[in-house]
């Protein structure tokens, strides 16, 4: 099976993400793996999940808690209800979304050793899913405060869980089986420190160590994407960020990416959001305007 290391870079509003999908009913060939951690709700459903050395089949509704780099896919094979179309609710994460110190609190002892748990995978049935999915499927429709409360909330009740089973077995470690993850996450470091500057092929793929030819295959195999895609997708991402935040134009927004030609910047960025940045400041500022005064830069 294909290996895909996935790379997300939040909005510059948002500590983590949430996001709601309609599940194609296909066998997926690819494991995926991230730093961030996952919380993964599917529904109506049928198939196999594998997760690290874990192999299962599933069906119906599930909830799966999953660490860093924890190799991940599910093959949905059909549809339980064939009038409703097949759904997953995902949250991506950091632990310490909330603040290192957060974690250093004795109230959040379960909480750690949830998150200790999750590096193999974690099941969640039973009272627990239930219990997650109403709070997972408002957390789709809601923001700011509302929303961290909801985040809270919901692992509160992970950790608390009584019906919850660690997925991998005891011997599995995901460090030792990150290798090619660990070589990717490093490319993709140097290209977060360096995305203003030029990047050259070679001196990318000398990290690895690999010829150029090797790591654009490497690269390839391993993001979907090309490394010129990539970095694109970083510097417009950044100019995006900039953008919102308010205090940069069209142009200083441009320079401060990487960027030295406006035309071509604007052409990367429309490729990559599917508008223009002044389209895309005028979009962000027409959202504001409907959102109550509470939700406002959430």
């Amino acid at each position: 099976m294909q290996y895909i290391y996935e790379n997300f870079t939040f909005p510059p509003d948002q500590s983590f993400t949430v996001r709601s999908e309609t599940l194609e009913v296909k066998k997926y060939a690819a494991l995926k793996s991230h730093v961030n951690f996952e919380i993964a709700l599917l529904e109506n459903c049928s198939g196999k999940r594998f997760i690290g050395d874990h192999i299962e089949d599933f069906e119906g509704a599930e909830l799966v808690l999953m660490g860093s780099y924890l190799p991940h896919c599910w093959q949905y094979y059909q549809v339980i209800d064939p009038l409703i179309s097949p759904q997953a609710v995902v949250i991506h994460f950091f632990p310490d979304f909330l603040g290192k110190e957060f974690l250093e609190k004795p109230e959040a002892r379960q909480l750690n050793l949830l998150f200790e748990k999750a590096a193999k995978g974690v099941l969640f049935t039973g009272s627990t899913l239930q219990d997650a999915k109403m709070i997972m499927h408002q957390m789709v429709f809601v923001t700011g405060l509302t929303r961290l409360a909801l985040m809270i909330r919901l692992l509160d009740i992970l950790s608390q869980s009584q019906t919850s089973n660690v997925l991998s077995s005891p011997y599995y470690n995901t460090v030792e089986n990150s290798g090619e993850a660990k070589k990717i996450n490093k490319v993709f470091d140097h290209i977060f420190q360096n995305f203003k500057d030029d990047i050259a092929l070679q001196d990318v793929a000398d990290l690895i160590p690999m010829s150029s030819a090797a790591f654009c295959r490497f690269f390839k195999r391993n993001t979907n994407r090309t490394l010129i895609d990539f970095v694109k997708e970083v510097r417009i991402g950044h100019a995006a960020k900039l953008l919102l935040e308010g205090q940069h134009n069209v142009a200083e927004a441009c320079y401060n990416s990487g960027y030295n030609n406006i035309s071509n910047f604007n052409k990367h960025f429309k490729e990559i959001k599917g508008l223009s940045p002044r389209d895309f400041i005028k979009q962000y500022e027409d959202k504001e305007k409907h959102l109550k005064p509470d939700e406002r830069h959430s």
